[in-house]
């Protein structure tokens, strides 16, 4: 790959970096040299690209993703994973973690097979995220009841071994029989316990290994003046990361907020919790064999309970700084730079000689107009 150099952006390298106010970057498939315009020098046969205006932004890591683009994860179909895995290029995501559903148990082996299979084939999946089946019947929200399970640590391992241990991060409920055996297992391998459609009390979360806290407020025990409960457990404890569907339909604004002021831009992920609907027209669709309705922007089922989002990460980055009035840097850490630390990719989440050449160029209003994944332009 000829080497190319962006010169005169503005960019943001992500983790605890500062910006670079007047920059340059210089990469293959991997960056070969950051830094100020004051240290540039020009090297032979090397593309040059001016970007005076623009800003770079690491590419951004969707942990919490089930589809978009008329494609889920339980189609258990590699090529729709390879589309679904373009049209995020599109809105900045370089890395993604394809979401699984609560369902049967062979529908969950097939789609995880799926994954395997794509991740193989070198698209821009880095890991799975399992949420359900053993997940709390009560806070099931958009996850199908008649498939939720307490914790089965055999079947676990066999849809492990099926995803080619891509299994990074596991939504479950603490409070059901076997978690605390669950909970063990999860760590042995590497992987990410998260607290999720769960209706447990903050007594029975203190002794609980959950490092993460899946869609904060949204099927959880919610706070309460009597009882913290999931949600308040989750903002209370700075061990636990959580995620923020940021589309100001599941939180409202004030709440991530709330939530901006406790954790910080340390301990949030921003995700899109996205579902098939996203980049389609409005009108029914479906989410793990349920009849959903998309309308202005809300994804619900037949019950009118929310069925995931239909959000775009750009979107989600230019929420979050609206929302809490955060910095760029910080919607970096939280779109980007939080996921490469918690789930060991590193390669990822910030603009380092070399790291992967993924990053974004986007214009001063934030809108995408380029994204670059191992020095690709898409």
């Amino acid at each position: 790959m000829k080497e190319q150099v962006i010169i005169n952006a503005t960019i943001y390298p992500g983790g605890t970096n500062e910006p670079i106010e007047n920059g340059f970057l210089r990469f293959g498939e991997t960056i070969t040299e950051i830094g100020e315009m004051s240290a540039f020098t020009g090297q032979m046969n090397e593309l040059v690209t001016d970007a005076s205006g623009a800003i770079i932004i690491p590419g951004m890591i969707d942990i919490h993703i089930h589809g978009g683009y008329g494609v889920d994860t339980m189609d258990a179909d590699p090529e729709k994973l390879r589309f679904l895995s373009e049209n995020l290029l599109k809105e900045g995501v370089t890395s993604f973690f394809a979401t699984t559903i609560t369902q049967n148990h062979d529908n969950i082996t097939k789609a995880l097979e799926a994954v395997r299979i794509a991740k193989q084939q070198g698209i821009s999946i880095e890991g799975v995220h399992l949420e359900g089946p053993f997940i709390n019947v009560k806070r099931a929200g958009a996850q199908p009841p008649e498939y939720i399970t307490d914790p089965d640590l055999e079947l676990f391992l066999q849809w492990h071994e099926a995803s080619g241990e891509l299994i990074k991060l596991v939504t479950y409920a603490p409070e059901l029989k076997g978690a605390a055996e669950f909970e063990k297992l999860m760590l042995e391998r590497g992987i990410v316990p998260s607290v999720g459609h769960s209706d447990a009390v903050r007594e029975e979360l203190i002794p609980s290994k959950a490092s993460h806290a899946t869609h904060l407020y949204n099927g959880m025990r919610g706070l309460h003046h009597r009882e913290a409960g999931v949600a308040g457990h989750a903002l209370l404890t700075p061990s636990v990361q959580v995620e923020i569907i940021a589309d100001g339909i599941h939180i409202t604004p004030d709440m991530i907020m709330l939530a901006y002021r406790l954790k910080g831009a340390e301990g949030i992920c921003v995700i899109s919790d996205a579902m098939r609907a996203k980049g389609m027209p409005d009108g029914e669709t479906e989410l793990g064999g349920q009849k959903v309705w998309v309308e202005n922007g809300e994804a619900r089922l037949e019950n009118g309970s929310l069925a995931g989002s239909v959000l775009k990460m750009d979107d989600a980055f230019r929420n979050i700084i609206k929302f809490t009035g955060c910095t760029i840097q910080e919607a970096v850490q939280m779109t980007s730079s939080n996921q490469a630390r918690e789930f060991g990719l590193t390669q990822k989440g910030s603009l380092l000689a070399g790291k992967d050449a993924d990053f974004v160029w986007m214009n001063e209003q934030l809108q995408v107009q380029k994204t670059y994944r191992r020095g690709v332009e898409y």
